[in-house]
């Protein structure tokens, strides 16, 4: 609290965003398209591939396939973290908007695209023309918006957008599985892709880089609070941060590695969540419907961890997540049954509702949102590099145990990991508006 008495605007929790909206929304809208096309939606594009291509492709095993598959995934993954040092440099020339905008329409094209494949080739190209595509509109372009127009309340609207996540989850999935069963992989595909090209037309028309472009100040605070609590941007020279300087900055991966691990956990339970289930004696309707329920639980964990992230900042919200993560990975390690299956779906959907809160909340909160654009170019390549190892622990499991349950004992492990890792790292190191911040209490805050 301020030495007045007066709350800080970090500490806030009103969702009083003004125009903010508008990017929170379309951040939600982006993060349905990414969990769609490139991680849960894989739950029903691998197995309708598997089970029309596996004899024809020369496999003797349908699950051969499926791992080759995964590998695939992970081998697109990492193709995507030299394409994000490329587009991260060009997210410096052209600003988030447009950046966003061309990146969700050449996902909707590659999804098409990926939809009429038919051999591994052709399969591989698209699902990586598609990984990095809408990963680059979501994450650095959205990512970028989102933390320029809500910096110190950053928290409490990644508690929004990221139940984009948690709505793809529910609703793509189900949806995808219709389209395709309705019209065949080629056409049910090229109907969400189409969607995808629609919203980046629209966004070129009402979606802009900083909040003052739209007569806001970031928050939607007053000119009082702002000239009190944030630093100035003019105060921000280009050369704050080179790439040079943050490869050498510790903080930046220690950020990388905790976020990577969080979504490596996240995607490699999600993008198998079906499979899972089956594997627990669910039967393939009910696995699916499952996932669904998971999701929409997920709501009120990404709000509930916003919350906590906004109120009581963003090392505690971590620290709570990672124990509730792990909590609900050992239940179905430990269980292996329906009834195991039953709690850890419930306990996974508040943990995957609070994963993606921090893909930006971290780092914008160790770092700010001065010269933001530099450090998530470089930040965000490093983390998915860590994020694809998910496909071979995946893919592991189930060439040496046929059961993807060794998978989750290692998840947990790196799990324990992360609550180290974030224990010992200063959250608001290099972030100027939260020194602004400590300047009006006098008195060092929480990190």
């Amino acid at each position: 609290m301020s030495q007045n008495g007066q709350q800080l605007q970090s500490e806030n929790t009103k969702v009083n965003f003004g125009k903010g909206w508008i990017i929170i929304f379309y951040s939600m809208i982006m993060f349905w398209f990414l969990i769609g096309f490139s991680i849960d939606g894989q739950n029903i594009v691998i197995d309708v591939f598997v089970n029309a291509h596996w004899q024809e492709l020369g496999y003797t095993d349908p699950t051969l396939l499926h791992a080759k598959l995964l590998e695939l995934a992970m081998w697109a993954g990492f193709i995507g973290v030299v394409a994000y040092f490329v587009i991260g440099r060009i997210l410096t020339k052209i600003g988030a908007k447009w950046l966003s905008v061309v990146c969700l329409a050449l996902a909707g094209l590659s999804y098409i695209f990926y939809g009429h494949s038919t051999t591994l080739g052709t399969y591989f190209a698209g699902l990586t023309l598609v990984t990095v595509f809408i990963n680059a509109a979501a994450y650095l372009g959205g990512g970028n918006l989102v933390t320029q127009w809500m910096p110190k309340k950053k928290g409490l609207a990644n508690g929004f957008t990221t139940m984009g996540h948690n709505l793809g989850s529910a609703l793509y999935v189900p949806l995808i599985a219709f389209l395709i069963g309705a019209y065949g992989m080629g056409k049910g595909m090229t109907i969400t892709g189409i969607a995808a090209i629609v919203i980046a037309f629209i966004a070129i028309f009402i979606i802009k880089n900083t909040p003052q472009e739209m007569g806001q100040l970031p928050d939607n605070v007053t000119q009082d609070v702002y000239d009190r609590e944030y630093a100035d941007m003019s105060n921000d020279a280009p050369a704050r941060w080179t790439v040079k300087d943050l490869l050498k900055t510790k903080e930046m991966w220690i950020v990388a590695l905790i976020i990577g691990i969080n979504q490596m956990v996240t995607t490699g339970v999600m993008s198998q969540l079906v499979p899972r289930n089956i594997e627990l004696g669910f039967e393939p309707n009910k696995a699916i419907a499952l996932m669904t329920v998971c999701a929409l639980i997920g709501l009120a964990g990404s709000f509930a961890f916003g919350f906590i992230d906004q109120k009581l900042g963003v090392k505690t919200a971590v620290r709570a997540f990672l124990l509730w993560y792990m909590v609900a990975l050992a239940v179905n390690v430990l269980f292996n049954n329906m009834t195991g299956g039953y709690i850890c779906v419930a306990m996974i959907g508040v943990a995957i509702g609070a994963a993606a809160n921090f893909m930006t909340s971290l780092p914008a909160s160790v770092f700010g949102r001065h010269s933001f654009d530099i450090v998530y170019s470089i930040y965000f390549p490093i983390m998915q590099v860590v994020l694809m190892l998910n496909y071979i622990v995946n893919a592991t499991a189930l060439r040496v145990t046929g059961s993807l349950r060794g998978a989750y004992v290692v998840f947990i492990g790196l799990l324990i990991i992360n609550f180290i890792l974030i224990s010992i790292l200063n959250t608001r190191k290099y972030n100027l508006d939260y020194a602004k911040e400590e300047e009006v209490t006098g008195e060092h805050l929480e990190g």
